[in-house]
């Protein structure tokens, strides 16, 4: 695919964000074509410093970004910015409610110049009594249900990725998307919003239609009553753990033709998936008794045979060796800060026939500031003197 066939080729995006979900949706119209434009702080932004579990973050989201280094604390520097806005086809920010519009670069002010402009707010909330809230993914989880959900009784957990402000950003791709759609029907941009607790709402959506429909409480994951009898994580030789799930009749019968199970195929006390969940108590133990005496690679090669649905219990490190992934294309190089190369993720998108495979650069804070701020027309002596009152910062500073 070449840089001039991808679906968003010509479409200029300004970044104004950090942490994650704002990245995300940068990261994401990236992939897809877009100029994406990081404008980060002198200094570069500090989530390319963050230890721990944070420090995946930069590198994860804003691979094949072009890095703008601007002082937005100099009124010179948000000129700068309102200049390159004006330039360009979609806005993003994720900071709190009203930063940028105390800057001048509310969606109106922008808009007013540049009518096209698509503006994509990144909030904890939608309008209404919590908008001023401060929100962070894990305060959406516990706030919208996912932790009541993900943790056994009593024990709220946060799931195991920040899959809110990844699902959150997905959702602001998907705003803008349909926004741009819309202007080429009536020549307007228009401002739209995502947020993290609508977001987290949504997704346990599923949890509140089960109320409505049976009349009960969803329970949390680790106690609910499944809506299938086989649908668990069992333990095979040397301590492995292998998910499998039946989830039809027909799986039933295959499960148990494998399995040396014939006669519990045959008994009608199990020939429908509600009998057999009633039965759970005294189908399991059997069945965990059967699975137990395989290894786990000997497991997996049967039950792929067998068509049923399965997985191994995988770490996030396991997947850099995983031969589908390597094999399909779902990793591509990135050089990190340290000038070493990982693999990591694309996305899990197929357009056309293949996966779009290239390196994805990391960019170096204020790495592209020179070439970025000569496409808005300034010169040599120009850039120096913003370089010398610290109003932009260039990568060789």
């Amino acid at each position: 695919m070449t840089e001039s066939s991808r679906p968003l080729a010509g479409i200029r995006v300004v970044e104004f964000s950090h942490m994650v979900m704002g990245p995300v949706v940068g990261g994401i119209l990236a992939e897809l074509g877009a100029e994406v434009i990081k404008i980060e702080p002198l200094g570069g932004d500090a989530t390319r410093e963050l230890p721990g579990s944070g420090a995946g973050y930069f590198p994860m989201y804003n691979r094949g970004k072009n890095s703008l280094c601007l002082n937005l604390k100099d009124p010179r520097g948000v000129a700068l910015a309102r200049r390159l806005t004006l330039r360009s086809d979609v806005l993003i920010e994720n900071f709190r409610p009203g930063a940028l519009d105390k800057l001048g670069l509310s969606y109106e002010s922008l808009a007013a110049d540049n009518p096209r402009l698509v503006y994509c707010s990144l909030k904890g909330f939608l309008a209404g009594p919590y908008a001023q809230r401060t929100a962070l993914d894990e305060v959406a989880q516990m706030m919208g249900g996912l932790a009541y959900m993900t943790g056994p009784p009593g024990r709220p957990l946060r799931a195991g990725a920040s899959v809110i402000d990844v699902t959150g950003g997905m959702f602001g791709v998907i705003g803008i998307l349909a926004a741009l759609q819309q202007r080429h029907v009536t020549g307007r941009g228009q401002k739209l919003t995502s947020s993290l607790f609508e977001t987290t709402v949504y997704l346990v959506g599923q949890h509140m239609a089960q109320l409505a429909v049976t009349g009960q409480a969803a329970k949390p994951m680790p106690v609910r009553v499944s809506a299938w009898a086989i649908y668990d994580v069992f333990e095979v030789r040397d301590g492995e753990q292998v998910f499998l799930g039946v989830v039809s009749d027909a799986q039933w019968q295959t499960f148990c033709m494998t399995f040396g199970l014939e006669a519990l195929a045959e008994d009608p006390a199990y020939a429908t998936n509600k009998q057999r969940v009633l039965a759970r108590e005294v189908l399991l133990p059997r069945v965990r008794e059967r699975l137990g005496g395989y290894g786990k690679p000997e497991l997996i090669a049967i039950l792929e045979q067998a068509g049923l649905p399965f997985a191994p219990i995988n770490r996030p490190e396991d997947l850099f060796d995983d031969p589908h992934l390597r094999k399909s294309g779902g990793l591509a190089p990135t050089v990190l800060a340290d000038g070493s190369t990982a693999y990591l993720p694309v996305l899990p998108l197929e357009l056309g026939t293949a996966r779009d495979e290239r390196p994805r650069p990391l960019p170096a804070a204020g790495q592209h500031t020179a070439e970025i701020l000569a496409s808005l027309g300034l010169d040599g002596p120009e850039l120096e003197f913003l370089a010398a009152e610290r109003i932009i910062e260039r990568q060789s500073e």
